[in-house]
């Protein structure tokens, strides 16, 4: 592909490190479902508004054991980096996912949490219990708290800090959510245009 010639994985790297090259550099990336690029250690995400099948189970296993700079940017290399050094070097680990609405960060959320469940411990019925609960837990929550907006037809009204937990093998044993309330009124009357 010739737009490959004209586009880098890593904003570090641009010739043109401005605002306009940044912004181009994202827009043809887009433009060809390259919807994640890095900026250094950072993983800068573009919502592509549409299906993309870049988190099957294959694309799990070319990330499964890979350092970051081995492959193209993609959640599942931060989601496997994270993982990798909490389970080598026994550090707890955190990721930030931060956008506008709309930016997809609950489906950023959904993408590591379905990552860490395909490479994290054994098989056993207990860990697989563990790991199903830990999936299935997202859309319950977001059936509470989710309303439809402007730009976001599944808008989450809430912010969630999520603490998945493991013993020291790596295995996942639990997980806590704490949700926090981003809004405390709820308009009950539709202003007439505000959806159209």
């Amino acid at each position: 592909m010739a737009f490959k010639k004209h586009v880098v994985d890593d904003l570090v790297m641009l010739v043109n490190l401005s605002e306009s090259g940044i912004t181009e550099n994202l827009k043809k990336r887009h433009a060809n479902d390259l919807i994640y690029t890095n900026i250094g250690p950072v993983l800068v995400a573009v919502n592509p508004y549409k299906f993309i099948d870049q988190f099957g189970e294959e694309v799990i296993e070319a990330y499964c054991g890979r350092y970051v700079f081995e492959m193209p940017p993609h959640i599942f290399a931060v989601a496997e980096s994270s993982y990798r050094t909490m389970v080598t070097e026994h550090e707890n680990q955190c990721i930030i996912i931060s956008g506008e609405s709309g930016a997809g960060k609950t489906e950023a959320s959904k993408h590591i949490m379905k990552y860490i469940a395909g490479v994290a411990g054994s098989e056993s019925s207990k860990v697989q219990r563990i790991k199903d609960m830990i999936l299935q837990s997202n859309p319950l929550l977001e059936a509470f708290g989710n309303a439809k907006t402007l730009r976001n037809n599944n808008s989450s009204r809430f912010g969630k800090y999520m603490e998945l937990q493991f013993n020291y093998s790596g295995e996942p044993i639990g997980a806590r959510i704490t949700n926090y309330l981003l809004e405390k009124v709820r308009p009950l009357l539709l202003v007439v245009g505000l959806l159209e």
